[in-house]
């Protein structure tokens, strides 16, 4: 991704204007998960995975969105919205979000089964924000770096300011939190070819080509892996999803890898240098990021409120 990319038309420039802060700061824990793009592949396919769970969700999202049709274009626009909400100044993150909340206005509809669902409904906007929340975060300390009990809590809590901003009521606190949401929608959770449909389009590369697809194919079955026992259940994604022990070594490979190479362009970068700290700032060891922000004067972070 460019350090100037578009969302809906408007031009998201992380670079400028200096000193522009984001919603949140680059001590967060979601600056440190964010920037990898393991992570984030990883935590997205499971994310959607749990949302699909959900019929009112996976009729939603199939019949009105071009996943299907276009897989990357839809999966760029969906990493958009989320390296902005992170890294962006905060009033691009509010006119893509905004631009969000304007697409979902126009979806609904109704379920094969008979019932009605609206992409606005509170039940689902805080399950579908939760959802991308657990993902990323579990991908992240299975595959990349353990994540601490504490630093697991202080991402729950960051995540809820910008969640506001799409409409999202209740955030989880923690991943008990989590899966106390889970388990309340669990009821309604069931199988579906669209599912394994969707799995298919990962496996075969169409949402990121030029990767090998043997890389996809592990990558869908790590997020197959972190899914709760629950929904893969309930999924009925059974042993032909496993990850296998040197899947899991190659993905864990590719994921440590990816937190020590700093792209200069990517979002995360260049949200750094907008911020007045060195490009390959989040790259570097916790000791030496602890340096570096002794000596940095923060930009004041304005409560994230209700979107312009």
């Amino acid at each position: 991704m460019a350090a100037m990319d578009s969302y809906l038309g408007w031009k998201v420039d992380f670079a400028t204007p200096a000193g522009a802060p984001a919603f949140l700061g680059p001590d967060s824990v979601h600056w440190r998960i964010y920037k990898n793009p393991i992570a984030l592949g990883v935590g997205g396919v499971a994310a959607v995975l749990l949302e699909f769970a959900d019929a009112r969700i996976r009729s939603g999202v199939w019949d009105h969105s071009t996943y299907k049709a276009d897989p990357i274009g839809r999966s760029r626009r969906t990493g958009m919205a989320a390296m902005v909400g992170v890294y962006g100044p905060q009033d691009a993150a509010r006119r893509v979000i905004q631009g969000v909340t304007n697409m979902h206005e126009r979806v609904s509809g109704a379920t094969p089964g008979g019932d009605g669902y609206r992409a606005l409904d509170p039940e689902l906007l805080d399950w579908v924000s939760a959802t991308a929340g657990y993902g990323f975060l579990t991908a992240y300390d299975r595959f990349v770096s353990p994540v601490s009990e504490a630093d697991k809590t202080r991402f729950y809590a960051e995540s809820a300011p910008v969640a506001r901003l799409y409409g999202v009521q209740n955030s989880p606190k923690s991943t008990a939190d989590f899966m106390a949401m889970m388990e309340h929608l669990a009821p309604r959770f069931e199988p579906h070819p669209i599912v394994r449909e969707f799995l298919s389009i990962i496996e075969s590369g169409g949402a990121a080509p030029g990767v090998p697809k043997i890389v996809h194919r592990q990558l869908a079955r790590a997020s197959v892996s972190i899914l709760p026992p629950v929904v893969r259940a309930k999924l009925q994604l059974g042993s032909e999803y496993d990850l296998s022990p040197m899947g899991a070594a190659a993905i864990r490979f590719l994921g440590a890898l990816a937190d020590r190479v700093a792209i200069k362009d990517a979002p995360p970068a260049q949200a750094c240098v907008r911020l007045g700290l060195p490009a390959d700032f989040l790259y570097r060891s916790a000791d030496a990021q602890a340096r570096v922000l002794g000596h940095w004067q923060a930009p004041q972070v304005a409560e994230a409120t209700a979107a312009e």
